[in-house]
């Protein structure tokens, strides 16, 4: 039984840090992600504490998480990514001890890590996305060949920070990759690989920030690519024609809608020669460090790392404790 009562989609703000109440920064984790989830729990602990709140980094790893209650936690900031922290698990669990928190529910949060699912459901509501065969069994893979052709894009249907995923280009390599992803996830998706340019949307509190577009000189934006390499190129303005920025801004909203996202996520778009967006995949806890998206487009408009951190801290406030 849930101990938090859910208050609606509206943000309300706030000045005062003491708002807030003493905030855990739930960060590391055992996902595949710890490292960066560590990385973006440092920069948002740092950010909060320089604007004046009582947050405290908390490692899930390391700390009985069922005992949050008991260390007078008001609430808490989650910057888990992947299994663990941005599947649900830790939103149940928070809404189970009556702690409010950040970001998506328990629904929107397994959904959008379920990248299948994602896909299903945005399909569903209009929004066209790579053509895809779940791989299950050496039949899908000749399925997968024949319906999708090459190159091809295989991931696990439940990691994120494209850990796991490669790209086949050749026949052969399909079994290996398969094999691969299954050994993180027993879902696996083959996807057709678009190519074109990437694009990536940045929601926050109902509103899709400026448009970015990812140019990397490796084979798909990986997790290098993501949080390491210094060779990845940022536009922004992505260079898109206005209505075609506020185009793709409108099928992210609609998206993140449909699969239940709340608060703030990034959605990820490919878009080839026709210049048909194509959803990716939604992240409803996306990175917070030096490399990472959201808060790049946070600061085209003008929003600075500790204000866009003060801001997804104030979506807790879309939960309070049920009486």
């Amino acid at each position: 039984m849930s101990r938090l009562r859910y208050v609606g989609e509206s943000v309300p703000e706030t000045t005062d840090p003491r708002g807030f109440g003493r905030v855990a920064v739930l960060a590391g984790g055992r996902s595949s992600e710890r490292e960066i989830s560590l990385k973006t729990g440092a920069a948002v602990h740092e950010a909060l504490v320089s604007r004046g709140v009582d947050a405290v980094l908390v490692d899930p790893a390391h700390t009985d998480i069922g005992r949050i209650g008991e260390q007078h936690f008001d609430r808490a900031f989650i910057a888990l990514h992947g299994p663990g922290g941005e599947d649900g698990a830790m939103q149940g669990t928070l809404e189970w001890l009556g702690v409010p928190y950040t970001g998506s529910g328990v629904l929107g949060s397994a959904l959008c890590m379920d990248k299948l699912r994602t896909k299903e459901l945005a399909v569903a509501a209009g929004v066209m996305t790579p053509d895809w065969v779940r791989l299950d069994s050496s039949e899908s893979v000749e399925l997968a060949l024949g319906r999708l052709g090459l190159p091809l894009i295989v991931k696990p249907a439940s990691q994120g920070s494209s850990v796991g995923m490669s790209r086949v280009e050749e026949a052969g390599d399909l079994l290996t990759a398969w094999r691969a992803a299954a050994a993180l996830d027993p879902v696996v998706i083959a996807e057709r690989c678009i190519l074109g340019r990437e694009f990536t949307v940045g929601v926050l509190c109902g509103e899709a920030l400026p448009v970015i577009r990812i140019e990397t000189p490796r084979i798909f934006y990986d997790y290098q690519a993501k949080y390491f390499a210094n060779d990845t190129v940022y536009h922004l303005p992505c260079g898109l024609p206005d209505s075609a920025e506020d185009d793709i801004k409108r099928l992210a909203l609609r998206a993140f809608r449909a699969a239940g996202a709340l608060g703030w996520g990034r959605v990820d778009f490919m878009m080839g020669a026709d210049g048909v967006p194509m959803l990716l995949e939604i992240n409803t806890v996306p990175g917070m460090t030096d490399h990472s998206l959201v808060p790049m487009a946070a600061k085209a408009k003008g929003m600075d790392f500790a204000s866009l951190t003060w801001r997804i801290l104030e979506t807790s406030f879309m939960r309070e404790p049920a009486r």
